[in-house]
């Protein structure tokens, strides 16, 4: 996992979160309320929900259009794990958090794991297939480049 995940909290607005974003060269951001993770805001989301949906990112707010409930491990979650919750939700980005309170701790992306462990997104390919769909296109890029 990644730590030192750059965050933000839900009332700042997309042209906040944007400027973050690129000035870290980032995907994502996790959103907090105080330590706790409540939501995540990829470039997905900015695309779909703010270009596309023509919405003024000086004036919408990350609340808005982030994806809740996150979907989150802890750290002692197992990788092959991790990239079967992936698959389930159809994500590439899991915050990790521990304790009761949620708080986080890390970032694990389907892009680090497949650095890591390229054997992984071979399984991750073989159960798209079983279950006869194809992968969401941000996903099969990751799968295409690190299958081994």
């Amino acid at each position: 996992m990644v730590t030192g995940v750059v965050t933000v909290q839900s009332d700042q607005t997309i042209r906040q979160a944007a400027q973050l974003m690129n000035d870290y060269g980032i995907g994502c951001l996790v959103i907090l309320e105080g330590d706790r993770a409540i939501g995540i805001v990829t470039e997905r989301d900015m695309l779909e929900r703010v270009i596309v949906a023509a919405a003024d990112p000086e004036k919408t707010i990350v609340e808005q259009i982030m994806s809740k409930p996150v979907v989150t491990v802890e750290p002692e979650t197992m990788l092959d794990d991790a990239v079967e919750l992936m698959f389930k939700h159809r994500i590439k980005k899991l915050p990790v958090v521990e304790g009761r309170d949620g708080k986080l701790v890390g970032l694990v992306t389907l892009t680090d794991i497949a650095r890591i462990n390229p054997a992984l997104i071979k399984t991750l390919r073989e159960l798209f297939e079983a279950r006869n769909e194809a992968p969401p296109r941000s996903v099969e890029k990751v799968m295409n480049f690190y299958i081994v």
